[in-house]
């Protein structure tokens, strides 16, 4: 997965969150426990960790930094400094030579960091829609891009629905909701 990626999970956020920006962002955002507010500046929060990851290289552990969205940001700024963030982590993954290692959970490519930047803003923008009573579907071609690299294991179906089931949001088929889960970033 590329910058390009990001950028289009990013703007399909931006597409179905800003004319909501108007309602009331301090409930639960789904199933989730945070506020709408509160995962929409998280995941500002991590595109901009996994941009520092692939410019900085660690191989040991995430760069000692965390982002801190003011708590008196409106909605609408909370996604310009998403939007912001996506840019920043769009710019690292496209700079970087297909060969550079960066920490997360093993050594992970600039492919594995834009994948998991497309997943946590597609996984936190069809939470946050569920929050703000929005229908939302997950466009299927990132959704599948997602899926593809970082769960290599995961069973055949409609992408959206895949990705939701594989992140515990929803039940796939016969298939019940999952309690535990984690992707598969790193390489070799």
């Amino acid at each position: 997965m590329t910058g390009a990626d990001i950028r289009a999970a990013a703007e399909a956020m931006t597409g179905i969150l800003a004319p909501l920006t108007g309602r009331d962002w301090s409930g639960p955002a789904g199933d989730l426990e945070w506020s709408c507010w509160t995962t929409v500046a998280h995941v500002a929060h991590d595109l901009l960790a996994y941009a520092g990851q692939v410019a900085g290289r660690p191989t040991d552990g995430y760069l000692p930094y965390d982002l801190r969205v003011r708590s008196d940001a409106a909605p609408a700024e909370v996604l310009r400094v998403v939007d912001a963030c996506a840019q920043l982590l769009a710019g690292a993954v496209d700079g970087a030579e297909p060969d550079v290692r960066a920490w997360h959970w093993g050594p992970t490519d600039p492919g594995g960091f834009a994948a998991m930047g497309v997943a946590e803003i597609l996984l936190h923008t069809h939470d946050a829609t569920r929050g703000l009573g929005a229908d939302w579907q997950m466009p299927a071609d990132l959704s599948a891009a997602v899926v593809r690299r970082l769960f290599p294991d995961a069973p055949a179906g409609r992408p959206a629905e895949v990705l939701l089931w594989l992140t515990g949001r929803a039940a796939l088929g016969d298939r019940p909701r999952r309690t535990s889960w984690s992707w598969r970033a790193a390489v070799s």
